[in-house]
């Protein structure tokens, strides 16, 4: 799994390494690991053109060790200094021995130009509200450039703790981070920034707390959630799921909930909606029936409002129910908040970001630019488990405190209609074999994102293509 953690918590356990460990030594392990990489990108570094953007604090320092390990490989370095009444005295004498050269602000464009590859030290983690307009200048320069771009720590203008973009920023196509991940890192827009993410142990791992600010899931922490039928099984201990959804105007929803749900390991799926001959023309292991979801039979969980239209009693209904419930689409829109507050079964919400922006009643760009902060307020003014759709999907706990799930599987093949329809019966299998709200949605997310490359591999697909894949995903995750 991996882990981020926020700023205040890395500074504070890099003070207490420090205090154990020789003066600059988490520098000079941070420079080593950010000049391997480096090496790594460029291939050969001899004869090598490099150029650092140099700003005033240890993101800085970082930035000018590596530049002079480089340099001494035989790479020709010149750091462009920003602030050189503040520049990293230690950091830029050590340049300085290796051969390396300075140029103000002035000349970055030149030289920026020339660079095979350009090393973004200008801000670090502790970086607020984007960039000043010299260090803006200098992003502009560095996008219309040729060189590789590798950021030091985070790129230079992105929000650390939240993943928010405010204005200009670096973009990156390898960002090397110390000690751990940031959230930045992991959560769009900022991921976009970032390019891939290398992580250099610099020896922070016994100071950091058990519980950090967000975790992704990988493969072996899935494969350990996954639910596995044994020798005792029979259909109702996997779980049976409960699908209320499609509409005389959108029965295709039902048809992909379903096959979500199949796909996801449910053993047994009742339906319950307009759309019962659709669903069995696909799918005749259906169980369907046309009372209402109280008249349907035993269910382990329900998923309610894909393609619902305005089916309001629908979805009053099935919240009321003492099993956990997972709401989407039209469900959203319809579902009562104070209703959903009240309940004291498991419920998980999986909008995407115009229905998040509808529910919080604020604009669609504003939950796109901080989806961190988005998805953690719907969880606490709902009182449910929040599945935030999108660029990066987002899974944060009933209450909006702990951590916050962040899936790094999706592709965007995956934006295409009918594919959230097939997340949703997906998670609420999941929900239904005995997961938690929290473990469902991730893992839910984790599969769907899964399916989506294997079905796509560079292709348009639809989401029956996505639904075929899910049981692909399962067993690249089991093996």
């Amino acid at each position: 799994m991996r882990t981020a953690y926020r700023v205040e918590t890395v500074r504070r356990a890099e003070r207490e390494l420090m205090a154990r460990v020789p003066e600059g030594a988490l520098m000079q392990r941070a420079a080593a690991g950010l000049a391997a990489a480096c090496a790594d990108l460029l291939g050969r570094v001899y004869g090598r053109r490099i150029v650092l953007l140099v700003g005033s604090g240890d993101n800085g320092g970082d930035a000018l060790y590596a530049g002079a390990r480089l340099a001494r490989r035989g790479a020709g370095v010149t750091a462009v200094l920003l602030a050189p009444e503040r520049t990293h005295a230690a950091g830029l004498a050590a340049l300085r021995r290796a051969g390396g050269h300075t140029v103000a602000p002035a000349g970055a464009e030149a030289v920026v130009r020339r660079a095979d590859l350009v090393l973004d030290g200008i801000v670090g983690i502790g970086g607020k509200g984007g960039l000043r307009p010299d260090a803006a200048s200098l992003a502009a320069i560095v996008a219309a450039a040729r060189a590789a771009v590798v950021a030091v720590d985070l790129p230079s203008g992105v929000d650390a703790d939240t993943g928010e973009v405010h204005g200009s920023a670096i973009r990156a196509d390898l960002t090397v981070t110390f000690g751990t991940h940031k959230p930045g890192l992991l959560v769009d827009p900022a991921r976009e920034y970032a390019g891939s993410v290398r992580l250099v142990d610099i020896g922070l791992g016994g100071e950091l707390p058990a519980e950090p600010e967000l975790a992704a899931l990988q493969h072996a922490d899935v494969a350990d959630l996954l639910p596995v039928p044994g020798g005792e099984s029979d259909k109702y201990r996997r779980g049976v799921v409960g699908i209320a959804a499609g509409s005389a105007r959108y029965p295709g929803a039902a048809v992909l909930a379903v096959a979500g749900a199949l796909r996801g390991g449910a053993g047994a799926v009742r339906y319950v909606g307009p759309a019962g001959d659709a669903v069995v023309a696909r799918f005749p292991e259906t169980l369907v029936s046309d009372q209402g979801p109280r008249q349907a039979g035993r269910v382990q969980a329900w998923v309610v409002g894909p393609g619902a239209g305005d089916d309001a009693q629908t979805v009053a209904e099935v919240l009321t129910a003492d099993v956990p419930v997972l709401i989407d689409a039209d469900g959203l829109r319809l579902a009562d908040a104070d209703a959903v507050r009240g309940r004291t079964a498991p419920t998980l919400m999986t909008p995407h970001a115009g229905e998040a922006a509808a529910l919080l009643g604020v604009a669609r760009e504003e939950v796109e630019g901080s989806r961190l902060r988005s998805a953690r307020e719907l969880a606490a003014r709902y009182r449910a488990t929040v599945l935030l759709k999108g660029s990066t999907t987002l899974v944060a706990d009933a209450g909006g405190t702990g951590v916050v799930r962040v899936n790094a599987t999706g592709t965007a093949w995956l934006a295409t209609a009918g594919s959230g329809d097939v997340l949703s019966g997906l998670a609420g299998s999941l929900l239904a074999a005995g997961l938690s709200a929290l473990d469902a949605g991730s893992v839910g997310a984790y599969l769907h994102g899964l399916a989506g490359r294997f079905a796509a591999d560079g292709a348009p697909v639809g989401a029956h293509d996505v639904a075929a894949a899910v049981a692909g995903a399962w067993r690249d995750v089991r093996a």
